[in-house]
């Protein structure tokens, strides 16, 4: 799969085929988790796989919002021994990208930190920071739910050149391909 179309296609998924993801699927999205730059290099990111349905189920049973969370076929916590929002994010990010390279969806999910912390019994010195559900897309329920479903808005209202409210004309079409 080329990088940047990947990268533009991606949509979180929540709801999977009752399929098992493969150990070697597994060991690849782990290993993008792993080799995900941190700052200064200090690796701080760790990682707790919960495969079971009975695991899975109390996860999903600490939110409401999260329900969705039992039909994954694995779920993997991204706990940090240094705390570092930024390299947590970047770490999910490549996760879910190298799943995704391989046909297999995934969400973050939000769960209370320390019911989370008490289930899977993280120490109290290492920091939570991700909750991500990874399984095979059901192409039945492929489309994003009703409630998020919209166009994203354009890169020239997101995007300010120089300084706040500056237009970037570098974003304007090719003379050629305007009208």
């Amino acid at each position: 799969m080329d990088l940047y179309r990947g990268t533009i296609s991606k949509r979180d998924r929540r709801a999977f085929l009752p399929q098992p993801i493969s150990d070697e699927s597994l060991r690849r999205i782990l290993r993008a988790g792993r080799m995900t730059p941190s700052s200064k290099n200090s690796e701080p990111n760790r990682f707790i796989v919960v495969r079971s349905p009975e695991g899975k189920r109390a996860l999903a049973n600490l939110s409401p919002m999260a329900q969705w969370l039992a039909d994954a076929a694995v779920v993997i916590v991204i706990a940090q021994v240094r705390e570092h929002p930024f390299d947590a994010g970047r770490c999910a990010q490549n996760m879910m990208l190298a799943a995704f390279n391989d046909g297999i969806g995934s969400c973050p999910a939000h769960l209370p930190e320390e019911a989370l912390r008490e289930l899977l019994a993280i120490p109290p010195d290492v920091f939570i920071n991700r909750v991500i559900g990874f399984g095979y897309i059901d192409p039945e329920n492929a489309g994003p739910p009703p409630a998020v479903a919209r166009r994203r808005k354009p890169l020239e209202e997101l995007v300010h050149s120089e300084r706040w409210g500056q237009s970037a004309p570098f974003l304007a079409p090719p003379a050629e391909q305007r009208p």
